[in-house]
């Protein structure tokens, strides 16, 4: 890790824009929209619990900024409905200017979409895979985008299970949550790569144990070390830090990784651009056989 600063790495300050936040109905993607809101930006939130979306969209009316503010309904496990949501942001908004993945869900036990997908597969990697590349012309027309993933970058390549992505076999939740959050790793390494020349950011976020609602499908034994672990976890507020920062003011390097405001090295072996090179090349065979 470097120093918890990247002050000299900068580009200009971001002015409001348009920013859409996935899982932005509830925890840090709730606090960050409403942040953003407040600030002056546009925000689209999509989630999949209708009464949430709606409290936004009050908070929002409570703002006078009711115009400003958007709620998509969408279940984000679902090839269909992310395919969906993007040729609607497409048509309502040829600019965007700052994605933010926050969606997530933890399961204790492997489950199955209504498209056949295993669930933290779908939801937590290919989902920010058809949004990274469906939304990267809005992005590409924006004068400074940024693309933020909040998944835990850093974790070694070999969480991957390269012959069983979507375990199939000795499912465990964290195992599976883990190497989902190494997916979207390579994911940035790649999107960074493809959209360094349209001047997109791509950022890696991991802010830390932060108390939050606990969305999931727990065993006894993992809810009740949920539990334990919140007791000294951060506010919401706090976690939010690194995540604003960073869309305030993007890194100038295509690709950065942040832990708690602690800078990753994205030049290490774990960061592989032929692991990248391989997982590409899989998820889009994948999503073509999907589609078939």
């Amino acid at each position: 890790m470097s120093q918890p600063t990247y002050a000299s790495q900068q580009t200009a300050l971001r002015r409001p824009g348009v920013l859409v936040v996935t899982g932005g109905t509830d925890g840090i993607g709730r606090a960050l929209a409403e942040r953003r809101l407040g600030e002056g930006d546009t925000v689209v939130v999509i989630g999949r619990a209708r009464e949430k979306g709606e409290a936004f969209l009050a908070h929002a009316r409570g703002l006078g900024a009711a115009g400003r503010a958007h709620f998509i309904r969408a279940d984000l496990g679902l090839l269909a409905d992310n395919r969906r949501v993007i040729d609607e942001l497409r048509g309502a908004f040829p600019v965007i200017d700052t994605l933010v993945f926050c969606a997530r869900y933890y399961r204790s036990d492997r489950a199955e979409t209504a498209e056949g997908i295993e669930e933290t597969f779908a939801h937590f990697y290919l989902s920010r895979y058809l949004f990274g590349h469906g939304l990267a012309g809005s992005l590409g027309r924006s004068a400074h985008p940024v693309v933020v993933n909040v998944a835990g970058p850093g974790a070694g390549l070999d969480v991957i299970r390269w012959d069983d992505l979507e375990f199939r076999d000795g499912y465990h939740g964290g195992a599976a949550l883990g190497q989902a959050g190494k997916l979207n790793d390579l994911l940035g390494m790649t999107s960074a790569g493809r959209y360094a020349d349209a001047g997109l950011r791509y950022v890696l976020v991991h802010p830390g144990a932060t108390v939050t609602s606990i969305a999931g499908q727990y065993d006894e034994a993992t809810l009740r070390h949920i539990e334990d672990m919140q007791r000294t976890a951060k506010p919401i507020a706090q976690a939010l830090e690194p995540i604003a920062a960073v869309i305030d003011r993007p890194p100038r390097q295509p690709l950065s990784a942040f832990v708690e405001g602690l800078e990753l090295d994205v030049h290490t072996g774990d960061f592989d651009p032929a692991a990248a090179q391989r997982l590409d090349a899989l998820t889009e065979a994948f999503l073509k056989d999907a589609s078939a």
